[in-house]
């Protein structure tokens, strides 16, 4: 049996279940400060007998295996994790190998292998909710270089309407001070599900969200696009996506036919802890 943790700035999912992606249990835990998460997490994972755990983790994180720090959340604003050794407080607890990325690359495993993506050795996952990230697999394998991607910071050209200044902490206007969720709330003045019959709030953001499509479509070419997170849950961002990318492309790249290339999860939201179990697994294997 295999652990899985999504880790996310609001709550833990804790599940365990198989190699396959089948789930036999899952929890979720809110996400305050260590000293109180992590002991419900252990305590959950300790009522069974798992071989290794994996855990997709919001980040930043140092996925470097040759760092002194890896394992750790770096340089989160989140409240106490800053500096986190995530995955040196998890292997002392339950003494268990654990397999350790971030929660976007977990759910982009996931949807690679049994979602939206299956069949496919590329695809790209983005989540857009209280942030925005991404997770990418190429050539079956998931993208790090020198850490892992981090698309949510790029920069896009501003709306010709938008007069917001950006609510990144780190860089004002990037994709994500102008399109997640805080920022959404931030520029209308209300929360996202209040603002449903607003049409001009999601045409805005799929203008925002397109313009990082064509920035992934042309450097990564993935085989499907996959967008997650509860922004995603308004349908019209869709429609609004499918509007601005072919204008914002101009022809340059021929795509597949948009509603099946940009599509939500096919696991819907388990995605991170089913590819947060295939972290697991390959964690039981390089140990084995």
């Amino acid at each position: 049996m295999l652990g899985a943790i999504e880790a996310g700035g609001t709550k833990f999912v804790c599940a365990v279940g198989d190699e396959t992606g089948g789930i036999v249990e899952r929890i979720q835990i809110p996400t305050t400060v260590p000293s109180e998460t992590i002991p419900q997490v252990v305590a959950f994972f300790r009522k069974f007998q798992i071989e290794a755990i994996g855990i997709g983790s919001f980040g930043p994180i140092d996925v470097n295996l040759d760092s002194t720090t890896y394992g750790n959340i770096t340089s989160t604003p989140k409240l106490g994790w800053k500096d986190y050794p995530f995955v040196q407080e998890l292997r002392k607890a339950l003494e268990v190998p654990v397999g350790f990325n971030t929660d976007v690359n977990a759910a982009a495993l996931g949807e690679a292998n049994f979602g939206a993506a299956k069949g496919l050795d590329s695809c790209l996952y983005i989540t857009v909710g209280t942030g925005i990230g991404a997770g990418a697999v190429v050539q079956g394998k998931l993208l790090q270089g020198l850490s892992h991607p981090e698309m949510g910071h790029i920069l896009v050209r501003r709306h010709p309407e938008d007069h917001y200044t950006g609510k990144c902490p780190y860089h004002g206007d990037c994709l994500e001070g102008l399109a997640a969720g805080p920022a959404i709330e931030d520029r209308w003045g209300a929360k996202g599900v209040e603002l449903v019959g607003r049409a001009e709030v999601w045409d805005m953001e799929g203008y925002y969200i397109a313009q990082a499509l064509m920035h992934y479509i042309l450097i990564l070419s993935p085989k499907k696009i996959i967008l997650g997170g509860g922004v995603m849950n308004q349908e019209q961002v869709f429609s609004s996506v499918y509007k601005y990318l072919p204008e914002l492309l101009n022809g340059y790249v021929t795509l597949p036919n948009l509603p099946d290339y940009i599509v939500s999860p096919g696991l819907g939201d388990n995605a991170g802890v089913v590819g947060s179990l295939l972290l697991a697994k390959n964690a039981l294997q390089k140990n084995g």
